[in-house]
C-alpha cells in the first residue's frame, strides 16, 4: 500500500496482527494532514495497535504536522498501542525538543530499535521478506 497527496507520500513496509510499520515521506504539513489521519486512521480501524513511523525521508514537519503526530499517538494510547517513530532527521528532532513533545514521541535510531521496544509477539518480521 502507497498513498500520495501533494508532498506527502505514506507507503506500508511491514505488518501483522498488532503492528504496522509506514515509512512517511515528503512533508507533513496541513496539505497532507487529511491523508496522514485518515491513512493512519484507517491502520488503527484495521485492528493495529502500535504503528511505527520510518520518517528518515520525512523532509519537513511544522506544527500542524506535530498536531497530527500528537493526535495519533493519544488515540493509540487510548487502545493500549503506541506510537514509535525511527529515524527522525534534525529538523523532526528539533521540533520535538523545541515544542517539548520529545518525551512524547520518542525517536529511535531505525525501525529495528523501534520495534524492540514491543513485545516480540507484537511485532511484524523486520527488515521484511523479499518477495
Amino acid at each position: 500500500m502507497s498513498t500520495q497527496i501533494h508532498r506527502l507520500t505514506i507507503t506500508e513496509l511491514a505488518s501483522c496482527d498488532d503492528c504496522v510499520v509506514l515509512r512517511v515521506t515528503g512533508e507533513l504539513d496541513q496539505t497532507g494532514e487529511a491523508l496522514f489521519l485518515g491513512t493512519l486512521g484507517a491502520c488503527v480501524d484495521a485492528g493495529h495497535r502500535h504503528l511505527v513511523l520510518d520518517t528518515t525521508a520525512l523532509s519537513f514537519c511544522d506544527s500542524r504536522g506535530l498536531n497530527c503526530l500528537l493526535a495519533m499517538r493519544w488515540l493509540l494510547e487510548r487502545r493500549d498501542g503506541r506510537l514509535l517513530l525511527a529515524g527522525a532527521g534534525r529538523r523532526l528532532t528539533d521540533l520535538l525538543a523545541q515544542t517539548g513533545s520529545a518525551h512524547l514521541l520518542p525517536s529511535h535510531r531505525t525501525v529495528g530499535h523501534a520495534l524492540a521496544e514491543l513485545p516480540q509477539a507484537q511485532r511484524p518480521v523486520w527488515p521484511p521478506l523479499q518477495d
